[in-house]
């Protein structure tokens, strides 16, 4: 199925992430809690890169397709097949989860205000990059159109040919 390696990316960085902020939070020993603020910056600077990349994928398509900002990082309106829908959504959602319900388990580090386990607030950015990646890069989305009829796919030749003003 077109895509499953970005849902089995997701997935798998879901259970690194969900296991690294546990540890974290149970041991909560310097070496742990360090681990745990590498795997949530880490995470979340792979979900920046992969949010960029589909948003220029989804920028690109836009030209012959009618694409929605919820579509390409919420996954409305069956852009993807619903089990990959569904495995994305179960994804982002436990990133969210597990980063609340660590951040909240500990809310300081050595009697002073703030946790180091706050740093997984950021990992959902990798959910919903990696949203965008799957809808931008394998998503199926209705034509463009203009005045009711399909705008056809651009030709770049074409393009820098045609005059301009």
């Amino acid at each position: 199925m077109p895509g499953s390696a970005i849902v089995r990316l997701n997935l798998v960085a879901t259970a690194v992430f969900t296991v690294s902020a546990v540890l974290a939070a149970w041991v909560f020993t310097m070496p742990w809690r360090v681990q745990g603020v590498v795997v949530s910056l880490g995470l979340f600077a792979l979900g920046v890169w992969v949010f960029l990349w589909g948003y220029w994928t989804a920028v690109q398509r836009s030209r012959v397709d009618q694409i929605a900002v919820a579509q390409v990082y919420f996954l409305t309106h069956r852009v993807v097949p619903v089990i990959q829908q569904r495995a994305m959504w179960l994804a982002l959602s436990v990133q969210c989860a597990v980063s609340l319900v660590t951040a909240l388990a500990r809310p300081n580090t050595d009697g002073k205000p703030g946790s180091t386990l706050a740093f997984g607030i950021l990992v959902p950015m990798l959910g919903l990059g990696l949203n965008g990646l799957l809808a931008a890069r394998h998503g199926n989305f209705a034509p463009r159109t203009v005045g009711g009829a399909q705008v056809p796919p651009s030709d770049p030749e074409m393009e820098q040919n045609a005059p301009h003003g």
